[in-house]
This record gives structure tokens, sequence and C-alpha cells, in this order.
């Protein structure tokens, strides 16, 4: 518990969830590159392959050695956390610091079958310095439930489209939430969809996509600071942005419990 009351007055210093270049999300109608640097949480989980790192999946700075991610993104693959990154093509670009995981430590209780708990920590081997370019995300509080149409952002490198391209520059598109009673409908996600997942989007124009998986679902709090609401976890196999089927993300405030103990002690 110290520790992690040690994490949360760090991250509070520097004002977590509040980047120091905010995000330009009044106008956003539609998937963008972002402001540089505007989420300055948002991390890329890249694996190696012989010499070289690949992205594979997004992740959330929550505190200065601590990334969230998601169960499925984690395999017997060598990884480093990517921070700081604006332009993925960029070699070197000034403000961004690639780290090695410490400790990867998935949930205990991670279904692959099910999609059911997937979450993961990933704990740095050195400490982050907090910079205009690199800050964490708030965590939301404990139990927290959205309300319907809750206007969040989805940010990552995913594909921008079923089948397309991977992007150079960090995208974020508005997903508002879905309410649990709406998405566990029949022609939702019916039963697939439980009370520690959220949804958001499902308007067939937007979602996350291949690639974004593990990355954040940005929501803004009453007092102006994001939380990272959620943690991209699946999405239709019809494709990205198919009607009805909005993203789902892992529902971050309900593993806050778990988030304290993998902190404390490890």
């Amino acid at each position: 518990m110290k520790l992690v009351i040690l994490a949360l007055l760090i991250a509070g210093a520097y004002g977590c969830g509040l980047p120091t270049f905010p995000p330009m999300v009044n106008r956003v109608v539609g998937g963008e590159d972002v402001r540089p640097h505007s989420w300055p949480w948002q991390a890329s989980l890249q694996y190696k392959t012989s010499s070289s790192y690949f992205h594979t999946c997004g992740g959330t700075l929550i505190s200065n050695q601590w990334v969230l991610t998601a169960a499925h993104c984690i395999s017997s693959r060598t990884y480093r956390v990517y921070l700081g990154k604006h332009s993925m093509n960029t070699p070197n670009e000034k403000g961004s610091i690639a780290i090695a995981p410490a400790k990867i430590i998935v949930h205990e209780l991670w279904d692959s079958a099910r999609i059911r708990n997937d979450i993961a920590l990933i704990k740095l081997q050195t400490p982050v310095q907090f910079s205009d370019t690199i800050k964490p995300a708030c965590l939301p509080k404990d139990g927290q439930v959205l309300p319907n149409a809750t206007p969040c952002y989805v940010t990552g490198w995913g594909r921008l489209w079923t089948g397309g391209p991977t992007p150079d520059i960090l995208q974020q598109a508005l997903l508002p939430v879905v309410d649990h009673q709406t998405c566990s409908q029949p022609d939702w996600w019916g039963s697939l969809v439980t009370g520690k997942m959220v949804c958001a989007g499902g308007d067939g124009l937007l979602s996350s996509c291949n690639g974004d998986s593990g990355g954040p679902l940005n929501c803004q709090s009453a007092n102006g600071s994001w939380d990272v609401q959620g943690v991209v976890s699946f999405g239709s196999s019809l494709g990205c942005n198919y009607p009805k089927k909005p993203s789902v993300f892992t529902r971050v405030a309900s593993y806050s419990s778990w988030i304290n103990k993998v902190m404390t002690t490890n």
C-alpha cells in the first residue's frame, strides 16, 4: 500500500491525466491524427523479432513504473514499452524512451476462450521521469460506471480500417459509451459482455481496430483530468466498424483492488 500511495503522490505532483498539450477533442467527428503528445500516457507495446522491434499493442502509463495493458497482448515474446511516442516511424523521437519490462503480470483469471479478465500490468525495469511528453493517466474511482453516451476517446496506432494500413501518427477517435443494458442485448454483444466490461461506439463508423488492443479508453472527469476507464479488449470479427458491435473494453474500475494488489506486492 505504501508503494501505491507513493506512486499516486508522484503522479499527483505532476497532475495525472493532465497533459501539457491538451488534446483537441471538441472538433473530433472521426478518427484523426492527435495533437503531438496530447495523450502522454499512451504506450506502445513492442515485440522483438531478430534485432528489430514492432508495435503489437497499446498500453497506458498509470505511475512512474507501471503500464496497464490487455492480457491477450501478452505471450512468451521479448517486449519493450515505448513511451512519449507520436510518430511511430521517427527513430530517436525527442521526448520518447523505450524501456524493457522487469515483470509482466497477467490477471490470474484471464480466460482467453470467453474473453474474461483481459487485463495485465507491466512493471518497467526503471522508473520513468515524467515530462511534457510522458505523464500518467488517472485511474477511475473503484466501481465507477459511466452513464450512457459519455464521450470518451480511444487512442492508438491500430489499423485505420478493417484490413487497412497502420498509421505513423497516433490516432484518436470519439467513442460514446454504450450502457450495459444496451450492449448486452441479443443483437448487440449479448451475454459475451459482462459488467466488468464497458462498450463504446457501435455506430458503424468508428471503433478501435487491430493494433489498438491494450490501449486506453480516455474519459474526462468532472475536474478536467483524464481517466483510463477502459483497456481495449475485443471487437467484431466482421470488421472494425460494424453496427451494433461497439468496441469492448475491460472496465478498469472493476479491477481497482487487483491493480493495487499487484502494484504493492511486486
